[in-house]
C-alpha cells in the first residue's frame, strides 16, 4: 500500500495543452476560439480573406474617388479629350475606339468605354452594386433556405413532402436558365417594389433560386439532431417544437450556416453577372460587372481592357471569398487538430 502510494505521488503530472506561444491555453476554450486559431494558421485563407475585405473597402470608396480625384460620375459620358504624358489625347478615336489605361488617377486611370465613361469609376460603382446584389441574394438564401431545412427536418411527414417537392421544382432548373427567366419576368412585368429598380429584383432572383442549395444540407443535419438524447430532454421539460428548433437545434447548426455563407455570396455575385450579361439583370446606365462585361465586348478586341478589368475583378473578388470559405470550413471541422493540443500538427 505504501509502495502504491509513493508511485503516485512520484508519477509526473498530466502537462497543459500549450498554445502556438507556447503558454498554457484557458481552460473551457469554445470550439468558436479552437476556430479562430486554426484560421488564423492558414495564412492562404486569411491573405485572400483581406483581399476581399479590400475590394469591399474600394468599392465602399467609389463616390470619393469620383468625386475628388476623378471629377466624373459613373454615368457621365465625355467625348472630349484628357491629359497623357503632357499632350491632349482624344477619349474616343475616329472609330469610336476608346482610350485605353493611363495610369493617373485623375484623369481615367483605367481607361475608357464607348461613351467616353471612365472605366476606372465605373468599376468601384459597379463593384458596390455586385455586391451590394450578393450580399442581399446571400441573405435571402440563408434565411429561407435555414428556415425551410429546420420546418422539413423537424416536422416530417407532409411539410416535409411539400418543402421537398417545391425544392425539387425549383432544383430541376439551372440556376442561370431558372434565373433568366424570373428576372425577364419582374423586369418586363413589373411586380410591387421592384418595379423601380433593377438592382433589388435581381437580388431577388439570385436569392430565390439558391434557395434548395441551403434547405437540403439543413434538413439532413435537422433530422440527425431531431434524434439525440438533448433534444428528447428538451421534450420531456415540456417545450414547445418552435422553442426546440430556436433554442435548440439552431445553435448547433451555427457552423454549418456560418461555412454556407461565403460559398453562396460567391455564387450569388457569379450568377449576377450571369444574368446581367444575358440581360436578365441589372440594366443600364446602373453599373455592375455585369453590365461592364456586356458592354465590354462591344468593343473587343480593340477595347480589350473593357473586358479584362471587369472580368479580372470578378475572378479576383469571387476567387477569394471562396479560398476563404474553404478556410473557415477547416477551421470549424472539429476533427481537425489544433497545433500543440493533443498532439496535433
Amino acid at each position: 500500500m505504501t509502495a502504491f502510494a509513493s508511485e503516485l505521488s512520484s508519477a509526473p503530472e498530466p502537462e497543459e495543452p500549450l498554445n502556438d506561444e507556447n503558454e498554457a491555453l484557458p481552460p473551457g476554450i469554445g470550439p468558436y476560439a479552437l476556430a479562430w486559431r486554426r484560421l488564423r494558421r492558414n495564412k492562404v485563407a486569411m491573405f485572400f480573406g483581406g483581399l476581399f475585405l479590400l475590394v469591399v473597402v474600394l468599392c465602399l470608396l467609389a463616390p470619393v474617388y469620383s468625386h475628388d480625384l476623378a471629377h466624373i460620375g459613373p454615368a457621365t459620358q465625355n467625348y472630349g479629350t484628357v491629359l497623357v504624358g503632357g499632350k491632349q489625347v482624344p477619349i474616343l478615336s475616329d472609330h469610336d475606339i476608346p482610350i485605353g489605361p493611363t495610369w493617373h488617377l485623375r484623369h481615367y486611370f483605367l481607361g475608357a468605354d464607348d461613351l467616353g465613361r471612365d472605366v476606372a469609376v465605373r468599376l468601384l460603382y459597379g463593384g458596390r452594386a455586385s455586391l451590394e446584389i450578393g450580399l442581399v441574394g446571400m441573405l435571402i438564401t440563408m434565411i429561407f433556405g435555414t428556415l425551410c431545412g429546420v420546418l422539413a427536418g423537424y416536422f416530417r411527414g407532409w411539410i416535409d413532402n411539400l418543402i421537398s417537392r417545391l425544392n425539387d421544382i425549383i432544383w430541376a432548373y439551372p440556376a442561370v436558365l431558372l434565373g433568366i427567366t424570373i428576372g425577364t419576368v419582374l423586369n418586363v412585368r413589373g411586380l410591387g417594389p421592384f418595379k423601380s429598380t433593377t438592382l433589388m429584383s435581381t437580388a431577388l432572383v439570385v436569392g430565390f433560386v439558391y434557395i434548395p442549395y441551403i434547405t437540403r444540407p439543413v434538413r439532413a443535419q435537422v433530422m440527425m439532431l431531431r434524434e439525440r438524447e438533448f433534444i428528447d430532454a428538451a421534450r420531456q421539460q415540456g417545450m414547445r417544437p418552435l422553442r426546440i428548433m430556436f433554442s435548440e437545434i439552431l445553435p448547433n447548426l451555427s457552423s454549418t450556416i456560418i461555412v454556407f455563407i461565403p460559398l453562396m455570396l460567391a455564387n450569388a455575385i457569379i450568377l449576377e453577372a450571369a444574368l446581367t450579361y444575358l440581360g436578365a439583370g441589372v440594366k443600364s446606365p446602373n453599373a455592375s460587372w455585369g453590365t461592364m462585361l456586356q458592354s465590354g465586348l462591344q468593343d473587343f478586341p480593340a477595347g480589350f481592357h473593357n473586358v479584362l478589368i471587369p472580368g479580372l475583378t470578378l475572378v479576383i473578388t469571387v476567387m477569394s471569398v471562396n479560398i476563404f470559405g474553404d478556410g473557415l470550413r477547416d477551421a470549424l471541422d472539429p476533427r481537425s487538430k489544433v497545433r500543440g493540443i493533443g498532439g496535433g500538427n
